[in-house]
């Protein structure tokens, strides 16, 4: 057997000293590059253990059109108010990154079987910003102000036939008077503490712009204008929020009266972050390097007819026509510039997933043109004296003629107004003459949307969950306040919203969506054009911003603890 044994110093000195200059050159070259390679190849063994992990620091300075004024969860309605919410109040349940929801201030929750009743268990330590515990008395107090039909919170729908009772100090149960499949969204609501709100109005209350919650960021200081209007507030992380400490130092909030004077603080750098931007706005920053981040937002904008003032909308060839001529890619083209999707259904693309087919689009424009006039030929319209389409009909008492024109009645707001321009001249291509009635937006809801005084109305729909569709599409909601601005009538999807209601099965309920999808396809109560996308600008160098799944634009923050700027590696046995 051999044996290996290293050489002694003076062996290796002897070596070396034998070495001619030349060769001793070649060895120390040698030596330093051997030297350097086993350095790099241990730094990139040790860089394949290494992870980045977050690190506290940083600030985030951010811009809202608005200025807050109810800054609690039974009342917040404005962006203003409701992005304040989600950053100072938690929930018993919390929307995740990827649009599912967590246990917040739950432990946990229980159902029962036939989903009539869930029952929430608070988790230990939990507290509210002013150093009060959390108890379940809160929960029901925060409960039954959403109810409360003096205040008429704008929560208060979700929570109709919703009871709820104190079990013990952290026990709360809540029972529904049927199956309500989005119940648990509504466990995402705020809690208030009892103690703060108990005494006094809760519209007059000091804490609705002071507000303590129990949220990852709290209040730290407030600046106002002249006239007391806040005009910022600077919150700081709550050290004993239940998910964790946030990592962003420093929240602060800037408040402006309108888009344009927000934009100028933000190419100022009073603010490097804000979202709810027009797409004009957004083109504009991002020529000029800004970094804009965008995501669709479940809003369905469509041109919904009602047949009770123009008779016409009853042919569906006409409907079907109006649906194939009007260039929606153009409409998101030109008014949305890109930030927006095509739409051809009733349901968001993030409310509901699953596969939905499309054929007509995909035909060139010329061949839909050439095909709606052709329909339209063969229902008897022809071109009249005007170039519009006409129907003349012989009957005993003489000839009349029924011109194929009708108004669209919308808001003045750029988008609309450009939008309904748009749809006038794709349809004057097919002979159908449009007449574009803009009016102020509260004007248009009073005076047009209320009273159903239009012949086709160019609006959007917010559907921020399932159960919404019921209040946009069952015949009870086709008189005001209902939401149903089609007037749109069918005992099966009126069966078909009300069992989907109530259906707790995933899987069963989204077959009770399509049923209604297709019976809206096959009726036509209107033509759906675009989802318009939610558009943001964020610093470069902040991580683990998500907007993909959001619902409204304050659901923005309700992932705030998890931003972060700085980060540190290492090993990944020591990373959480």
């Amino acid at each position: 057997m051999l044996n290996f044994k290293l050489p002694k110093k003076t062996e290796v000195n002897l070596v070396i000293s034998s070495f001619s200059k030349k060769e001793r050159i070649i060895f120390a070259v040698l030596t330093i590059i051997l030297f350097m390679s086993t350095i790099s190849i241990l730094e990139s063994i040790n860089k394949s253990f290494m992870v980045g992990v977050p690190l506290s620091g940083g600030s985030v300075s951010l811009g809202i059109v608005g200025t807050p004024r109810f800054i609690n969860p039974v009342l917040a309605n404005s962006l203003a108010d409701q992005s304040l919410v989600s950053l100072i109040y938690s929930g018993l349940m919390r929307k995740s990154t990827n649009g599912t929801l967590i246990p917040d201030l739950a432990e946990k929750y229980e159902k029962s079987k036939d989903g009539l009743s869930y029952t929430f268990s608070l988790k230990n330590n939990i507290y509210f910003q002013n150093g009060k515990p959390i108890t379940a008395d809160d929960v029901v107090f925060t409960v039954n102000k959403i109810k409360d039909l003096i205040i008429k919170s704008p929560q208060k729908v979700n929570w109709e036939g919703v009871s709820v009772v104190k079990i013990d100090e952290k026990n709360i149960k809540f029972t529904l008077q049927q199956p309500y499949a989005s119940f648990l969204e509504n466990a995402t609501i705020g809690i208030m503490p009892r103690s703060l709100w108990e005494d006094s109005p809760i519209e007059l209350n000091t804490a609705n712009t002071n507000p303590i919650g129990s949220g990852p960021y709290e209040i730290d200081s407030a600046k106002k204008k002249p006239s007391g209007v806040i005009d910022s507030f600077e919150l700081v992380p709550f050290q004993k929020f239940i998910l964790g400490k946030p990592y962003i130092q420093n929240m602060n909030l800037h408040f402006f009266p309108n888009e344009d004077e927000m934009i100028v603080a933000l190419k100022n750098k009073t603010i490097n972050q804000t979202s709810s931007l027009t797409p004009e706005n957004a083109e504009s920053l991002e020529i000029k390097g800004y970094k804009i981040h965008s995501s669709v937002l479940p809003r369905i904008f469509g041109l919904f007819f009602n047949q009770n003032t123009n008779n016409l909308f009853v042919n569906k060839t006409i409907v079907r026509a109006i649906d194939q001529a009007i260039d929606k890619e153009k409409i998101v083209r030109e008014v949305l510039l890109g930030h927006g999707i095509v739409i051809n259904n009733p349901i968001p693309q993030n409310i509901i997933t699953y596969q939905k087919i499309n054929s007509i689009e995909n035909m060139p424009r010329p061949d839909i043109l050439k095909k709606v006039q052709n329909d339209l030929a063969k229902d008897g319209w022809k071109v009249g004296a005007d170039g519009f389409l006409e129907k003349t009909k012989k009957e005993k008492k003489g000839t009349t003629t029924t011109k194929l024109e009708f108004s669209i009645s919308t808001s003045n707001a750029t988008e609309l107004a450009k939008t309904a321009e748009l749809i006038k001249q794709d349809l004057a291509e097919v002979g159908i003459k449009v007449e574009v009635k803009t009016f102020e937006t509260g004007n248009l809801n009073q005076s047009v949307i209320r009273p159903r005084k239009y012949d086709a109305l160019l609006f959007g729909e917010i559907i921020n969950r399932e159960s919404d569709l019921f209040a946009f599409w069952h015949s009870s909601q086709r008189k005001d306040p209902g939401l149903n601005v089609a007037m749109y009538t069918n005992a099966k999807v009126d069966k078909i919203l009300e069992e989907a209601f109530v259906t707790i099965n995933d899987d069963e309920r989204t077959k009770k969506y399509i049923q209604f999808e297709n019976e809206i396809s096959k009726d036509m109560p209107a033509v759906f054009l675009y989802s318009p996308k939610f558009i943001s600008v964020i610093p470069e160098n902040l991580n683990n911003f998500f907007i993909n799944r959001i619902n409204s634009p304050a659901d923005l923050y309700q992932n705030a603890y998890l931003w972060y700027k700085n980060t540190e590696n290492v090993w990944r046995f020591f990373a959480k």
